[in-house]
């Protein structure tokens, strides 16, 4: 009978301490997410609040065989209340301003969907590889002192993790969905003309008036010398969002972006005469492309919001992306273009073995998540769902 595998996790303070050979015997990363480029810019980029770790599995014979981040951050466990709920929690916090803001250590990338949120060479037994994980985060949690550990985030292709974490205590725990649009068109006309008739014509009414109102769209990718404007842009959304807030960029994060990435990042400028009025961040991830954040000079509602989606629709179509993220929040837009709600999935766990039975049932009874519905944006869809 063979012995399981024994792994042994090594954790680091800097990206640049895991050795270049260390990544060659990794292999390439599924993502450009979990690539050391990527966890350069974050790194540099000091988001407030965030402190990282890098965790570097080796085997018996001392070859890298996995790679994961973990971060430590403040996080509003109710993060999701329902609007009755929220409101308690704005009154009582008035007067105890961290109720039920706690310290979590976190295993995943802070600002993107990455499912799983590792990077592995093959033929690593996944439940050989879920044990030294979860072995691993837990004495980190002891180390930093936090309350729950959180690995994010799950796909429908990452579903059979669920079993192997259970084993470890975790509960499976339902986050914000997940938008997506798939691209068949050669160009963005042909995206237009694939739409019914409502979609399309809604979305040329708010073109045209945005258009009519002398905006302009420039797409740049070295855009570090915009970082001051651009984040404080990203902040007055930020600031003005009902939504789902959590991490806070800073201006060296949209430097940082833009130097490390380069021509795989992007930012589509909005411009009305002189004025910078709004942007949008962009990354290429192999196939995909992924929008990530939206910055205006001014939060209103005069529908530039939509405006700037369909040219990030637009430019993904241009590109040759054969997938566009689109991001968590503002799901009405997105469903009007076209896109899917995928759902996501964290494991969650208590530090403490006592506590940890109540965990699960105490952020489902605290948390709502939305399920926003599939819409019959297109010709082809819209006839395929027709009895």
């Amino acid at each position: 009978m063979s012995l399981a595998p024994h792994y042994s996790v090594e954790i680091l303070e800097r990206i640049d301490d895991i050795p270049p050979e260390a990544w060659e015997e990794l292999g390439t990363p599924g993502s450009l997410a979990l690539a050391p480029s990527f966890w350069r810019v974050l790194e540099r980029a000091g988001l407030e609040g965030f402190s990282y770790r890098y965790a570097l599995m080796r085997d018996d014979g001392g070859k890298p065989r996995a790679f994961w981040g973990v971060y430590t951050v403040t996080t509003d466990i109710a993060i999701f209340a329902p609007e009755p709920l929220r409101k308690v929690l704005e009154f009582i916090r008035r007067r105890f301003p961290s109720f039920l803001k706690w310290n979590l250590l976190e295993c995943g990338t802070p600002i993107t969907i990455v499912s799983p949120p590792i990077t592995q060479s093959s033929g690593v037994p996944r439940a050989s590889l879920v044990a030294a994980l979860a072995r691993s985060l837990r004495e980190e949690a002891r180390r930093r002192r936090s309350l729950l550990i959180v690995i994010r985030d799950f796909e429908h292709n990452a579903e059979a993790f669920r079993e192997d974490l259970a084993v470890h205590g975790y509960h499976w725990i339902e986050g914000l969905p997940n938008t997506y649009l798939e691209i068949p068109w050669k160009d963005p006309q042909a995206y237009r003309d694939a739409m019914r008739s409502y979609y399309r014509s809604k979305l040329n009414k708010y073109r045209r008036r945005v258009e009519s109102s002398g905006i302009r769209v420039e797409r740049k990718e070295d855009f570090a010398d915009l970082a001051d404007i651009l984040c404080a842009q990203w902040r007055e959304v930020h600031e003005n969002a009902k939504e789902f807030q959590r991490e806070v960029l800073t201006p060296a994060f949209y430097r940082e972006f833009s130097r490390a990435l380069g021509p795989d990042s992007w930012v589509l400028l909005f411009h009305r005469g002189e004025e910078l009025v709004a942007h949008a961040l962009m990354m290429r991830d192999g196939p995909m492309i992924r929008w990530l954040y939206v910055g205006r000079s001014r939060a209103q509602n005069d529908g530039i919001y939509l405006y700037i989606a369909t040219k990030v629709v637009d430019t993904a179509i241009e590109l040759g992306a054969e997938r566009l993220e689109m991001g968590l929040t503002t799901y009405d837009v997105k469903m009007d273009l076209g896109a899917e709600a995928v759902p996501i999935h964290m494991a969650l766990r208590a530090r403490w073995g006592w506590m940890n039975p109540f965990v699960g049932l105490g952020y489902r009874l605290l948390n709502a998540v939305p399920k926003p519905g599939k819409r019959p944006v297109f010709k082809q869809q819209a006839a395929e769902e027709t009895p």
